[in-house]
């Protein structure tokens, strides 16, 4: 008997094919090979089988009882090698599974509530686990399959994942909409600056971000009365008080009872990206899942161009730098 590590898909397919044409020549055309390439291909076969296989007559060559008990089975097996071989079919509207992503509470409510719409029309089965997002954790929580995708900033993604870019972010200054200064529809760097500010900060206790230091390029500086360490919180901060915050647009487009002006100085922005491993880079599941979300931001971004209404508006995105 013949080692079955010796017996490669090459061999089958030729056993297969010899069954089918019973013919050395007509063999090789199909299987784009020379005839004395078949001829050692049926050598191999009868050795790892300790059969004849095939014995030559005037009209050919005629199988054996072995290969004929013989040609089923290898054509079972080479069906289910090619389906193996062949793109897993995805229907959305099926599948059950869990998906889970990483994130801040901004990329919650700007990114994955939109999301999670498109997501219960299309593929209802899928459940979302939403989890806090942990930088230097990411890379490790991705390779051992604690996560799937991870919501981030160029800055903080480690090289070796795949990314995609979903969008960029600009900041705007929110205030309550029956505020003073919400109806000049415009705000001097002086009144911004003598204005008491909300900031966010994750750790909940600084009092400085990205607006700090612009202000500081420029000479100037501004008051910070209250920190907090989370986005859902502050608009009903601000619609209840006179403070002042810079925020990311997408964030707060939506808020009722909240007016909404350009800042009186330039604040640089962020881009949100969608991280994810090799592990599931491939994944005809995981990839249809990605495309949703890059087709959600895509058309979300499109309606973010349109100009905004002065209280309220729509959009997504996913924050990391303090205002």
């Amino acid at each position: 008997m013949g080692d079955i590590r010796t017996l490669d898909l090459n061999l089958l397919k030729t056993l297969d094919a010899l069954l089918d044409e019973r013919n050395v020549t007509r063999t090789a055309e199909r299987l784009s090979l020379t005839q004395p390439a078949v001829s050692g291909m049926l050598t191999r076969l009868r050795e790892n089988f300790d059969d004849p296989l095939f014995v030559r007559t005037q009209r050919g060559i005629v199988p054996t009882l072995r290969a004929l008990e013989l040609a089923a089975p290898v054509k079972r097996v080479l069906a289910e090698i090619g389906a193996l071989l062949q793109p897993q079919e995805f229907e959305p509207a099926s599948a059950d599974f869990t998906l889970s992503i990483a994130g801040t509470d901004y990329a919650l409510r700007s990114i994955i509530v939109p999301f999670l719409t498109a997501l219960r029309q299309r593929a209802p089965g899928i459940r979302l686990a939403v989890r806090p997002i942990e930088g230097t954790q990411v890379q490790t929580q991705l390779e051992r399959g604690e996560l799937d995708l991870a919501l981030m900033t160029p800055e903080s993604t480690p090289q070796q994942l795949h990314t995609q870019r979903l969008f960029d972010e600009h900041y705007i200054c929110a205030l309550r909409d029956d505020h003073p200064d919400a109806a000049r529809g415009r705000m001097t760097l002086e009144r911004f600056c003598s204005l008491d500010h909300a900031l966010v900060s994750w750790s909940g206790d600084l009092f400085t971000g990205v607006t700090d230091a612009a202000l500081a390029r420029l000479g100037r500086q501004r008051r910070v009365a209250l920190s907090v360490a989370s986005f859902l919180v502050l608009p009903e901060i601000l619609r209840t008080s006179d403070l002042l915050a810079v925020v990311p647009r997408r964030l707060i487009r939506e808020s009722e009872g909240l007016a909404l002006l350009a800042p009186p100085l330039e604040i640089p922005g962020f881009t949100k990206m969608a991280v994810w491993h090799e592990r599931t880079d491939r994944d005809p599941a995981h990839r249809w899942v990605r495309e949703l979300l890059f087709e959600t931001c895509a058309e979300r971004a499109a309606d973010h161009r349109k100009p905004a209404k002065p209280a309220r508006s729509r959009k997504h995105a996913t924050v990391s730098a303090k205002a």
